[in-house]
């Protein structure tokens, strides 16, 4: 069975709507009534909660106020039917009930059907085990087998130069801006950074921000989006901020240090697909390239002679299937630890499809409460990828996109 969060990601900006909040209740409510059963051996009855999780998301209109598809809510159910499909599979199996497989079946399909894509889960899964010989199960995993974001990524178009450039290049707020210079006294940023090379500085201010800034992917913080009004709301609330946040906090720490970089916005190829991940691409002057920074899990990655890589480098090495290394240092909030396998492979492999970055990378650069200058996003997407989720300037030049930084 697999393991599934109540997390309404697509929903997090939202979070503070009565309507929202009242609906996440419920949800969590029926989903740990579900889960005590399973953890308990009573798969069958777990099925009369699973089954009314299900209807509640089926049936809620609460999109209309969460600012989503309609669509993206009802995937929701994905991973609900999937377990539900399990219960009615150990359950039939337990009682030489036919129908319960059927059922079993029935629910795999709907799972499938609305985006269910943990090809290895569904392959070794204990709880699957009396739909192995079926054909049905068989055409199913395939299916998912085709649909697994890795398989997909490897599937997408090449990048291609563009026959238009964009006029715009990405710009970087210089160090001495008052406002950077502000957050670099206030961390104490130095001696953050400590006195050793380049890449050491980059690290140390990566572990500073997940190590003082827990995560948390279902809150958005109330606060401005600048390093130090996000880390004071964390220090006052005791709540975590999700990646973006994150992402913003080390970028402006990275500028105010002297050392470009940015916040990227990763996105999946499935434009239904509300969840994505924002990590930092930090310029290195050393190795002279962008960098993989991940301040959510406290993650960089390597190839196999521990070269430090950057986030195009990765995607390449993906689906050219490289060897990759993921750093030790990698965890959830020092609570669990990352795997190479379910990290990049397990999660990331979806979320690099696509690419968003801010034109011009400063501090608080998407304030909720203040007049934002008219600076725009650049996406980078392969050759002939559609997709308006996101509507900004575009382009399928990886050289334009990733292009060693100009200063101020």
């Amino acid at each position: 069975m697999m393991a599934v969060a109540m997390i309404l990601v697509c929903m997090s900006s939202t979070a503070q709507d009565k309507r929202v909040i009242a609906f996440q209740t419920v949800m969590a409510m029926h989903e740990t009534t579900y889960k005590n059963f399973v953890k308990d051996g009573k798969y069958q009855e777990a099925i009369a909660p699973l089954t009314t999780l299900i209807h509640l998301i089926d049936t809620t209109n609460i999109y209309k106020v969460a600012n989503v598809s309609e669509m993206m809510v009802r995937q929701l159910n994905a991973p609900y039917y999937y377990d539900l499909a399990c219960c009615y599979a150990v359950t039939g199996q337990k009682t030489k009930v036919r129908t319960y497989r059927q059922q079993a079946l029935k629910a795999l399909e709907q799972a499938v059907t609305l985006g269910y894509n943990d090809y290895n889960n569904m392959l070794y899964d204990k709880d699957l085990t009396s739909l192995r010989k079926d054909k049905t199960y068989k055409s199913l995993l395939e299916k998912v087998k085709e649909n697994t974001p890795l398989h997909v990524l490897r599937k997408s178009a090449p990048y291609a130069k563009d026959s238009v450039k964009l006029e715009s290049t990405f710009t970087y707020q210089p160090k001495d801006d008052y406002r950077l210079s502000v957050v670099r006294e206030y961390f104490k940023l130095d001696s953050v950074a400590g006195q050793g090379d380049e890449l050491s500085k980059i690290i140390n201010l990566l572990h500073f921000v997940h190590d003082e800034m827990p995560h948390d992917g279902n809150h958005r913080a109330f606060a401005e989006m600048d390093a130090i009004d996000l880390y004071n709301y964390v220090k006052t609330t005791g709540k975590g901020v999700n990646c973006r946040q994150l992402a913003i906090s080390l970028c402006e720490m990275y500028l105010a240090m002297g050392i470009p970089a940015r916040y990227v916005t990763c996105l999946a190829a499935d434009p239904n697909d509300g969840e994505c991940h924002v990590i930092n691409a930090v310029w290195s002057g050393q190795l002279q390239k962008w960098l993989w920074i991940d301040p959510t899990n406290d993650a960089w990655v390597m190839d196999e002679n521990g070269t430090m890589l950057s986030i195009a480098e990765v995607r390449e090495r993906m689906i050219n299937d490289l060897p990759l290394v993921l750093c030790d240092t990698a965890n959830w909030n020092h609570r669990e630890k990352q795997t190479k396998e379910g990290y990049l492979y397990g999660y990331m492999s979806k979320n690099l499809y696509y690419f968003v970055c801010k034109k011009y990378s400063r501090f608080n650069p998407e304030s909720d409460y203040r007049p934002n200058p008219a600076e725009e996003d650049i996406r980078l997407i392969p050759v002939g990828f559609v997709n308006d989720n996101w509507k900004c300037d575009t382009t399928t030049d990886p050289d334009f996109f990733w292009a060693k930084p100009e200063t101020e």
